[in-house]
C-alpha cells in the first residue's frame, strides 16, 4: 500500500492567514471569533482548546469591550459598525481577495446603482458567509443567484453588473455569462452587462490539480467538513476523475470493513491518494494517512 497526500490542496492563503492570525492574538489575551473559523469542524476544536471562543452575531450584539476575529470569509459594514457601538477591539483577517472584492462591489453600488439605476448580481451560494459580507456593501440590494433557474430574479430593464462568489467555479461562472448575454440580446433593450470574474484562481484552479490526483490513484479519501460548500464542490471533482472516492471528515470515519466492502480491493495492493478541501488542515490529512497505515497493519496481522 502507497500512500500520497495531495499537499496542494488543504488551506487556502486566505484561511491560513485567519488561522495564523488568530494563534498570534491568542497569545495576547482572550479573543472571539464572529462564527467558525473555518468550515472544518476539527480546525475549530483545536483552536477553542488553544482559547479561542466562537460567537455569533447575537452574542456580538450583547458584547461590551473584548477583542473579536473577523474570518477569512469577510463581513458586511453592520458588523463594524457594532463593533464600534460595543467598543469591540476588531482583528479583521478577511482575506485579501474577498476585501477587494467587497470594495469593488461597494465602488459599484454607489455610483452605478445609485446614481444610474444599475444592479448588482452575485454568483454566490445564498447564506454563505462571504456572499452576506458582499450583500451588505449594497446596503442587501445586491441580487444572489445559485444557478441558471435564478436568472428570472434580474431586471432585464437595468444595466446589470455581475460578480462572483469568490469560490465559485469558473466553469459555471462562464455558463451564467453566456445565458446572461442571450437574455439581454433577446430583450431588444438598451442595457449593458458589465462581467466582473472575481474567483480566486488559486481556489479555482485547484479543481484541475484536484482532477488530476485523483485519477493516478487507486481510491481517493477527500478529508472535508460537512459545513463547507468548497468542499463538496471539489469532492465531486474527485468522484469524477475517480469513482472510488469516499468523503470523510475525520480519521475515525476510516474502518477496514467499510474500505473493504464498498471497494473491491485489497488496501495492501493499492495506490490511496489523500486530498481536501480549502478548509481542511493538514495535519488532519495526516492523521488520516496514519490511520490508514494502522488499519493495513491490524489487516495483515489477521
Amino acid at each position: 500500500m502507497t500512500i500520497t497526500i495531495d499537499t496542494e490542496s488543504g488551506f487556502c492563503f486566505g484561511v491560513t492567514s485567519a488561522i495564523e492570525k488568530a494563534e498570534e492574538e491568542l497569545k495576547k489575551g482572550p479573543l472571539c471569533c464572529l462564527g467558525d473559523i473555518v468550515h472544518n469542524g476539527q480546525e475549530v476544536e483545536r483552536l477553542e482548546q488553544a482559547g479561542l471562543r466562537t460567537i455569533g452575531y447575537a452574542d456580538l450584539e450583547q458584547m461590551q469591550g473584548g477583542r473579536v476575529l473577523l474570518r477569512a470569509h469577510g463581513e458586511p459594514p453592520s458588523t463594524y459598525q457594532t463593533a464600534q457601538k460595543n467598543n469591540i477591539n476588531i482583528i479583521d483577517a478577511t482575506c485579501p481577495v474577498v476585501k477587494k472584492l467587497q470594495e469593488r462591489i461597494k465602488q459599484v453600488h454607489d455610483t452605478e446603482c445609485t446614481m444610474h439605476d444599475a444592479q448588482i448580481v452575485i454568483f454566490g451560494k445564498v447564506g454563505h458567509a462571504e456572499v452576506i459580507g458582499l450583500q451588505g456593501q449594497t446596503d442587501n440590494t445586491a441580487i444572489v443567484i445559485e444557478n441558471l433557474d435564478d436568472l428570472n430574479k434580474i431586471d432585464f430593464h437595468r444595466d446589470i453588473y455581475l460578480f462572483s462568489q469568490t469560490t465559485k467555479s469558473v466553469d459555471e461562472f462562464k455558463k451564467i455569462v453566456e445565458s446572461l448575454k442571450l437574455k439581454v440580446e433577446r430583450s431588444g433593450l438598451d442595457i449593458k452587462l458589465n462581467v466582473e470574474d472575481s474567483i480566486c484562481r488559486n481556489v479555482a484552479n485547484r479543481a484541475q490539480r484536484m482532477k488530476a490526483f485523483a485519477a493516478q490513484q487507486d481510491l481517493v479519501i477527500f478529508v472535508g467538513g460537512q459545513k463547507s460548500s468548497n468542499a463538496k464542490v471539489l469532492f465531486k471533482h474527485c468522484l469524477d476523475a475517480n469513482p472510488n472516492s469516499i468523503f470523510i471528515s475525520s480519521p475515525d470515519e476510516l474502518n477496514t470493513s467499510k474500505l473493504l466492502s464498498t471497494f473491491n480491493f485489497q488496501l495492501s495492493t493499492v495506490k490511496i491518494g489523500i486530498c481536501g478541501a480549502t478548509s481542511t488542515p493538514l495535519w488532519l490529512m495526516e492523521q488520516c494517512k496514519d490511520r490508514l497505515k494502522t488499519l493495513n497493519s491490524e489487516a495483515s496481522k489477521q
